[in-house]
């Protein structure tokens, strides 16, 4: 069963926030960019309509609770 735009997306930012955190501890990041530039930026243009500021916060906080535990 292929995945919707929904949960394309859900993938998309779970692994841009691991990707980020990576690069942040690194300190591979250039200057100022926040985790919501760089998801947008990895985001493919045909899903965009799919992402919001509050699915990003919804997954973050579904990955840092998952891994604290």
């Amino acid at each position: 069963m292929p995945l919707n735009d929904k949960e394309k997306m859900v993938a998309i930012i779970s692994n841009g926030i691991a990707v980020f955190s990576l690069l942040q501890e690194r300190d591979n990041l250039p200057k100022n960019t926040t985790m919501y530039d760089f998801i947008l930026k990895v985001v493919p243009e045909d899903i965009k309509g799919e992402l919001s500021i509050e699915l990003i916060d919804e997954v973050f906080q579904y990955v840092t609770s998952a891994h604290s535990s």
